[in-house]
């Protein structure tokens, strides 16, 4: 196995840090997990759902737990890289030019409404999550770390949109749904909302130094060549089935297995099992296939077809001594 990792001091701080988010965000305790799974993979999340369900809440809040510096950029057709980026000044008195940062030098970014916008503008924001980096006038700007983005899209609205090319969902590691609240959550949250925004009293739980500690440990939690195998398995289905027109990439598997170390140390193991590969597929996957125009014929969806992938590749049965 990987090194050992100190799970009686991690875990009360990963659940101060749901249980703070879950204060302003009311029964979405999957999507809070989910989201944290991400940051702590390094990885970018895309949420796709309507207006006013707490994309932005969620994501203020997780910023605001974890100590960390949050910017937020409305996308607009109008919306050019170096609103994104930054760009040079020249200073007449020094006679140079001085890069003036834009806001995606921050810590925890919300891209809101990201397919708004137009390619080029979508592109800067593309290097800035793969590379950490951005470049402006030929010269490269190193983005801070931990850098998370958190982009949303509504998924009724296409009209004046610029749908995102396979090759930018494919830098989103996780896409995630929030959906509505039930009646009860419904009621909970204008009790909670009556008087006072909760947001106004979350506060830090733990300092940004311990969110990057947290990301290096990932890293070392041990994955067994059998369930490498299984991802591999369902990786290889996907390009095969009769469906799917662009499986899925081997920037997918990384993920899975990134996503899945992740799930499985915020569960409190230094190992995963197969349970977490199989939780994540969807989540990891689902948006980056694309079905052949007979799929819609037939009425099949991507969610569809990754679950009957899922159903169809046997689970692996680990060692007894990675299950104790």
């Amino acid at each position: 196995m990987g090194k050992s990792i100190a799970f009686d001091s991690i875990q009360p701080l990963i659940e101060k840090i749901i249980t703070n988010i879950e204060k302003v965000i009311i029964g979405k305790r999957e999507v809070v997990e989910l989201s944290l799974t991400a940051l702590l993979a390094e990885g970018h999340v895309l949420l796709e759902d309507v207006p006013g369900v707490g994309k932005t809440l969620l994501v203020r809040t997780l910023a605001k737990s974890v100590s960390a510096e949050f910017n937020r950029i409305q996308f607009t057709p109008d919306l050019l890289p170096s609103d994104l980026t930054g760009l040079s000044i020249y200073n007449q008195q020094e006679q140079t030019f001085v890069f003036k940062e834009g806001p995606l030098m921050g810590h925890i970014i919300l891209a809101d409404e990201i397919n708004r916008t137009s390619p080029k503008t979508q592109s800067a924001l593309l290097e800035g999550m793969e590379e950490g980096s951005v470049t402006v006038d030929g010269t490269t700007h190193m983005l801070p770390h931990p850098f998370f983005v958190m982009a949303t899209q509504n998924p009724i609205e296409y009209e004046g949109t610029y749908p995102l090319p396979e090759a930018q969902l494919d830098r989103f590691l996780l896409k995630l749904n929030m959906g509505y609240p039930t009646h009860e959550e419904e009621i909970e949250m204008m009790n909670r909302f009556e008087r006072t925004h909760p947001f106004d009293e979350v506060s830090s739980v733990i300092a940004l130094s311990e969110l990057v500690k947290m990301q290096r440990n990932v890293k070392e939690i041990f994955i067994d060549r059998a369930i490498k195998h299984y991802i591999v398995d369902v990786v290889n289905e996907t390009r095969n089935h009769p469906f799917v027109a662009l499986g899925v990439s081997p920037r997918g598997s990384l993920s899975l297995m990134r996503a899945s170390q992740s799930l499985a140390y915020i569960r409190g193991r230094d190992y995963v099992i197969p349970d977490d590969v199989k939780y994540l597929i969807p989540h990891v996957f689902t948006h980056r296939i694309v079905l052949h125009s007979e799929a819609a014929f037939s009425g099949k969806i991507a969610e569809e077809v990754i679950v009957e992938l899922i159903e169809k590749i046997p689970i692996p049965v680990m060692k007894e001594r990675h299950l104790s």
